[in-house]
């Protein structure tokens, strides 16, 4: 059973969540396009977008939840469940893919036994595959929160990942 204060802690965040959204909503009042803008900063904010959020933003904006469904679910930058400790990006572009990039992936599927798009079950890791980094020369490329590590081979996988392991 839900103690009060828990019951309170919950109202709070709630409310928190609701006056940050609604900052940024008013910060892209009478914009047009302000969708896209509004989902990268809320997302900024607390890492993913809830059901919950999304349903808030369609009230406010008076854009239908489906329409707002669809642009999160089409570009591969939004979230809709919360992320791992240690968000694992993966260059899959043309050069890194020519270079070994698949192969590198696939190293990092197997090690953390999740798909790229997934998050492993006790949160430390999420896996992504992204389209490039802009560093074309260095593949494959692979992004580790604010670490980049170049010219990774599928061998150097589970080292990189033992730094992570805390």
């Amino acid at each position: 059973m839900e103690s009060a204060r828990e019951k309170t802690a919950g109202k709070t965040d709630a409310v928190n969540i609701s006056s940050k959204l609604a900052r940024i909503i008013e910060s892209h009042a009478g914009e047009r396009g302000a969708l896209i803008p509004v989902l990268q900063e809320l997302q900024g904010e607390l890492g993913y977008l809830s059901q919950e959020n999304l349903a808030l933003i369609s009230e406010k904006m008076h854009i239908p939840l489906s329409e707002i469904y669809g642009t999160v679910t089409f570009y591969a930058q939004f979230r809709l469940a919360p992320p791992g400790k240690n968000i694992i990006q993966v260059c899959s572009g043309t050069a890194c893919h020519v270079r070994g990039g698949k192969n590198v992936l696939d190293e990092f599927e197997s090690a953390l036994g999740i798909n790229a798009g997934r998050t492993t079950g006790d949160k430390k890791f999420t896996l992504l595959s992204v389209r490039c980094f802009g560093a074309c020369a260095l593949g494959p490329i692979v992004r580790i929160n604010e670490t980049i590590y170049s010219r990774v081979e599928p061998s150097k996988v589970k080292s990189i990942l033992a730094k992570y392991r805390d």
